[in-house]
C-alpha cells in the first residue's frame, strides 16, 4: 500500500508540473465532534392535515483534518454527505448539534474568509473567458492592500497553475452552448476560490460526470493545494482505486451514521477484520459503497438492514473511541485577527458597483445585441412602417395610435428583458453573497 501511494504521489506530481502553489497564510485545523443535523418534514397532502416529523440527517459524526491533509467523504445518495460539507462551511441553517471549530475556534466573519467552497454545479457566466472570469474575480474578492497589477499578476499565474493557459481566451459555456471541456470548467470553480488563497477548501462532488483522466487531474490539483498547507474536505460519489489512494484520510457514511473513518490504506484491512471482505479483487470505494448500502452477501431488505445495524454497532465499537482520542491531539494553532479589527468587505463599495457594472455589461451584451434580438426589432419596425404607411397627417387619431405603439412597445420589450435577467442572476447572487 505504501508503494502505491508513492507512486500516486508521483504521477500527481508530474501531472500538475513544477509549479506550486502559493502557500496558504494560516494554516487551519478543522475539528468536528458529534455533529447531529434535524430537520422537520411535514407529512399529509392538501386535503389532509399536515403533521411533523422530525428527521434525522447526521447522527453523531466525529472526525479532524489537519493542514495538508485531504478528507474524502464517501456513502450513497442521501447518506448525509453534501449536509455535514455545507456545516463544516458555516452554510448550514437549522438545528445543529455537535462542536466544529476551526483551530479551537468556532465559525466567524474573519473564519468565513478563510474558507473556500465549490458547489457542485459550477455557477459561472457562460459568454465570459476564462481570464475574464478570474479577473473580474479578483477585483472583487482581493483586499485593496494589493495594486491591481498585482491582482493581475496572480491571475497570471493561477491560470497557469490550474492548466488553463491553453483555453484562457474561451468562453466558460454551458450545457447549451459551447465553451471549455467540464474538467476546465471545474478547475475555474476551483481557481475562483483558490484565488483568495483560503486556508480550507470544501468541494461537493467535484469530480461528478467527468472521466477518470479528467478526476485524476481534478485530484491531483487538490493535491498539490494540500500540500501548501490547505485543509481540504470534499465529497465523492465513486472515485477509482488510483483516487481513491490519494485521500489522506476517508469518511464513510451510510444514513448519516459513521461507518469507517481513518486512512484510506487501512480501510480494507479494517473491514476484513470485523469479517466484511470482498470476494474478489475489487475497487475500494465499490466495495465501501456496497457496505454503505447494506449490501455483502445477501440481497433482502432484512440482510441490507442488519448488515448496516452491525457496521455501525462495529464503528462505535472499534473506531469511535480512537476517533475521540484523536481529537485530544494538541495542533500549532494559528492566531488569525480579531473580528473586531477585520472590514465587513475587502473592497469599497464603488469597487464593487464599478466591477459588478462592467461584468454585467460585458455578459449581458451578447443579449441585448444578439441576432434575434436585432431581426425582432426590425421586423417590428417594417411592419409598423407599413401598417402606417402614406398616412393621412390631418387623421390626429391615426398619429395618436403610432405614438401610443411606441411608447408600448418600448416600455414592455426593456421591462421584459430586465424582469428576465432576475431568475438567471440569482444563483450567481447567492454564492457570492455566501
Amino acid at each position: 500500500m505504501e508503494e502505491v501511494t508513492v507512486e500516486m504521489e508521483a504521477q500527481t506530481r508530474q501531472s500538475v508540473g513544477p509549479i506550486i502553489f502559493k502557500k496558504s497564510n494560516c494554516p487551519v485545523t478543522l475539528k468536528f465532534e458529534d455533529v447531529v443535523y434535524k430537520i422537520k418534514s411535514k407529512t399529509g397532502g392538501f386535503l389532509k392535515k399536515s403533521k411533523s416529523e422530525e428527521k434525522i440527517i447526521l447522527k453523531g459524526v466525529t472526525g479532524m483534518v489537519l493542514p495538508g491533509e485531504i478528507l474524502a467523504m464517501l456513502g450513497p445518495s442521501g447518506s448525509g454527505k453534501t449536509t455535514l460539507l455545507t456545516a463544516l462551511g458555516g452554510r448550514l441553517a437549522g438545528h445543529l448539534e455537535g462542536n466544529i471549530t476551526y483551530n479551537g475556534k468556532p465559525f466567524s466573519s474573519t473564519m468565513k474568509r478563510n474558507v473556500g467552497f465549490v458547489t457542485q454545479d459550477d455557477v459561472l457566466y457562460p459568454h465570459l473567458t476564462v481570464t475574464e472570469t478570474f479577473v473580474y474575480t479578483a477585483l472583487l474578492r482581493l483586499p485593496n492592500s494589493l495594486s491591481k497589477e498585482e491582482k493581475m499578476i496572480i491571475t497570471e499565474a493561477l491560470i497557469t497553475q490550474l492548466g488553463l493557459s491553453q483555453c484562457r481566451d474561451s468562453i466558460v459555456g454551458n450545457p447549451f452552448m459551447g465553451g471549455v471541456s467540464g474538467g476546465e470548467r471545474k478547475r475555474v470553480s476551483i481557481g475562483q476560490e483558490v484565488i483568495i488563497n483560503p486556508s480550507i477548501l470544501l468541494l461537493d462532488e467535484p469530480t461528478s460526470g467527468l472521466d477518470s483522466t479528467t478526476a485524476q487531474r481534478i485530484v491531483s490539483t487538490l493535491w498539490e493545494l494540500a500540500n501548501g498547507g490547505r485543509t481540504i474536505v470534499m465529497t465523492i460519489h465513486q472515485p477509482s482505486s488510483r483516487l481513491f489512494y490519494m485521500f489522506h484520510k476517508v469518511l464513510l457514511l451510510s444514513e448519516g451514521n459513521p461507518l469507517y473513518y481513518g486512512k484510506g490504506l487501512n480501510a480494507m484491512d479494517y473491514f476484513s477484520g470485523i469479517q466484511f471482505a470482498p470476494t474478489v479483487a475489487m475497487n475500494p470505494s465499490d466495495f465501501l459503497l456496497d457496505l454503505a448500502n447494506g449490501v455483502s452477501t445477501g440481497d433482502s431488505r432484512e440482510d441490507q438492514t442488519s448488515i448496516k445495524r452491525t457496521l455501525v454497532c462495529a464503528y462505535k465499537a472499534n473506531l469511535a473511541q480512537s476517533v475521540k482520542a484523536e481529537l485530544e491531539l494538541d495542533v500549532n494553532f494559528c492566531e488569525g485577527t480579531e473580528d473586531k479589527n477585520v472590514k465587513k468587505w475587502t473592497t469599497s463599495w464603488w469597487e464593487q458597483f464599478s466591477v459588478l457594472l462592467r461584468r454585467g455589461l460585458k455578459e449581458r451584451k451578447h443579449e441585448s445585441f444578439s441576432g434575434l434580438k436585432i431581426v425582432e426589432i426590425l421586423a417590428v419596425t417594417v411592419i409598423t412602417g407599413l401598417l402606417w404607411w402614406q398616412s393621412d397627417i390631418s387623421h390626429l387619431q391615426d398619429q395618436v395610435g403610432l405614438l401610443y405603439f411606441y411608447s408600448e412597445f418600448w416600455g414592455y420589450v426593456p421591462f421584459f428583458n430586465a424582469v428576465f435577467t432576475f431568475p438567471q442572476e440569482r444563483m450567481m447572487l447567492e454564492k457570492e453573497l455566501s
